[in-house]
């Protein structure tokens, strides 16, 4: 029994010391991730580059070095100035991911910690020198070509440090207190010569309609002479006539007109006119 037991204990202690000897031959490379593998006895870092899934590596001689190659975003803050000496707060989002074949020569030259060595250091370069290429009032007119023009320029710049970017854009832009309070002022003046400008046409269309006015009433008046000089007296009876008619339906429909008629008519000779009285309340 004593023996059963102890070739037992040989056996499991020989296949734990399997197990382990084989967890250290080996690594694996999950979903969205490269391996660099760092050899002593070969001269450090090897050119080729691990794919997904499972490698075998020598223990204590080599070292797998693991990144990640999946695209990643970053915000990069700039403060800088403008042609015409504005200074401006600029913030550009970025989407990048290093290139998978130059992963030995980034892990030589940069290390692990790349994107925080150069991300920050290339992004305020290209904005200075772009936005310095523009004036205030171009950065708000032009957003779209100044963010070409700073994807142009920063993807020629992390080539040499073994970086893609797929996307590039301005998401924050705002300018000092100063400049503010100048385009708030341009703003307010432009409004007012609007205004001023709409009161102008508004005084030259009247000015229009009481000319229109005049020489409608003055054609008006040429007609009436003319028309009085060929019948005399005649056209003022009939507009007296008209203004008569006029008053007396306003009278007859109200409540405090009486009627009298004229009752000496017959017997004086001369006919008496007819009277319509307002009785107050």
């Amino acid at each position: 029994m004593d023996k059963a037991l102890s070739r037992l204990s040989r056996l499991s202690a020989v296949g734990a010391a399997g197990v382990f000897g084989v967890s250290q031959c080996i690594y694996n490379v999950d979903g969205g991730e490269r391996a660099v593998m760092f050899d002593q006895l070969r001269g450090g870092v090897r050119p080729d580059v691990s794919g997904e899934g499972t490698h075998f590596l020598i223990p204590v001689v080599q070292r797998p070095v693991i990144f990640d190659i999946r695209t990643k975003a970053r915000e990069i803050p700039s403060v800088t100035g403008t042609k015409d000496l504005q200074m401006v707060n600029i913030k550009l989002r970025v989407l990048w991911r290093p290139v998978i074949g130059d992963l030995p020569k980034l892990y030589r030259e940069l290390g692990t910690d790349f994107d925080e060595r150069v991300l920050p250091s290339i992004g305020n370069e290209v904005l200075k020198s772009v936005v310095a290429q523009y004036n205030a009032e171009e950065l708000l007119s032009k957003r779209a070509e100044v963010s070409a023009r700073i994807k142009e320029e920063i993807v020629k710049r992390a080539k040499a440090f073994h970086l893609e970017f797929d996307d590039v854009a301005i998401t924050h832009l705002t300018f000092g207190r100063e400049f503010m309070s100048a385009i708030e002022s341009k703003q307010v003046a432009s409004q007012e010569a609007e205004r001023q400008q709409w009161v102008v046409k508004r005084a030259e269309q009247e000015r229009i309609a009481v000319v229109t006015r005049a020489e409608g009433e003055a054609e008006a008046a040429t007609i009436i002479t003319k028309a009085m000089e060929r019948t005399g007296n005649a056209i003022v009876e009939v507009r007296r006539i008209d203004a008569a008619k006029e008053i007396a339906g306003k009278l007859a429909g109200s409540r405090n007109v009486v009627y009298l008629p004229n009752t000496q008519g017959g017997s004086g000779g001369g006919g008496g006119a007819n009277l319509l009285l307002g009785l107050d309340k």
